[in-house]
């Protein structure tokens, strides 16, 4: 039996607390509890002190892959596990990755604003050279939902250890490499500050002028200001973006004028898809600490995910 706190109140809370009892613990206050699961990833700033005044906890489970909120008060505390919902969203984002891509690719973006018949436009997803920047569990999703079409893939990553279903795998100095003959660049790495502005101005000029640019993994992956000059210079052929940055993106900024730009308000993961997932999670990782067993999605604190 393990003594699990559920905090703080929030919309999430009930879900989670099922979670915890399905396996196998029991909720308590924090003030008795051997665990956390923290609900609100919006309120990081009310954890440290949650922390600091209950030292009996000594495994916390954030509820987001992204830690960069939590990144702090994490390496103040080395003393404590740590995970997060690392793979947890990457079926959702993975199948939206696959409908803006084929969305950018088809030219829908540009049609859904048109008034008047216009010309044909469009590549074909089947047999295209697609890179993927990052090699976790949004790619190893997204692999098999690119089998059917006959894709040569090519994922870098910081080591260029296998991926299943990869063409090929290779470390992050080869980028450059890779990016003239990439049809579809796809970004889904987590955000550190080796991977800040990954993509500026002398990448996406490596860039063929009709490839298309998905991002689903964080806005300062991208320089904005060097996306929009090569989205209207025609440099590349589009990008469908998931997340932006600034976030939220603001009214009348140039990106929302481009009609080979497709953004969404960073709704790979929506809450009502993501919390079934979370508390799934949760109840592993709970069933896991009473069986002695290593936790699912352990962070690594030196590397920032």
């Amino acid at each position: 039996m393990i003594k699990v706190a559920v905090e703080p109140e929030c919309w999430r809370r009930e879900s989670l607390v099922q979670a915890v009892e399905d396996g196998g613990g029991t909720v308590t206050g924090a003030d008795v509890a051997e665990a956390l699961v923290w609900a609100e990833p919006a309120r990081a700033d009310l954890l440290p002190s949650m922390l600091d005044d209950n030292t009996n906890i000594d495994w916390v489970q954030l509820p987001y892959a992204g830690i960069e909120p939590f990144l702090e008060m994490l390496r103040s505390r080395p003393h404590l596990t740590w995970t997060c919902g690392k793979g947890v969203y990457a079926s959702p984002v993975a199948e939206h990755v696959l409908a803006m891509t084929l969305a950018g690719l088809r030219g829908l973006a540009t049609y859904a604003q048109a008034d008047s018949w216009s010309e044909p436009q469009g590549k074909n997803l089947f047999g295209a050279n697609v890179t993927i920047l990052g090699g976790g569990g949004i790619t190893e999703h997204l692999i098999p939902l690119l089998e059917p079409f006959d894709c040569n893939i090519t994922v870098v990553r910081n080591q260029a250890t296998p991926v299943q279903g990869a063409t090929t795998v290779v470390a992050r100095d080869a980028l450059h490499s890779v990016l003239p003959s990439s049809d579809l660049l796809i970004l889904a790495l987590a955000l550190t500050p080796e991977t800040i502005g990954i993509i500026s101005k002398t990448e996406l000029a490596l860039l063929p002028t009709d490839a298309w640019l998905i991002n689903v993994a964080r806005g300062g992956h991208l320089v904005t200001g060097d996306l929009v000059e090569a989205l209207q210079t025609g440099s590349i052929g589009g990008a469908a973006l998931d997340v932006t940055d600034p976030e939220p993106l603001p009214n009348g900024h140039p990106l929302w004028s481009l009609d080979n730009c497709i953004i969404t308000p960073h709704i790979g993961n929506t809450p009502e898809m993501g919390l079934p997932l979370l508390a799934q999670r949760v109840t592993e990782n709970v069933e896991r600490r009473i069986a002695g067993s290593s936790l699912i999605g352990p962070v690594d604190v030196d590397l920032g995910y």
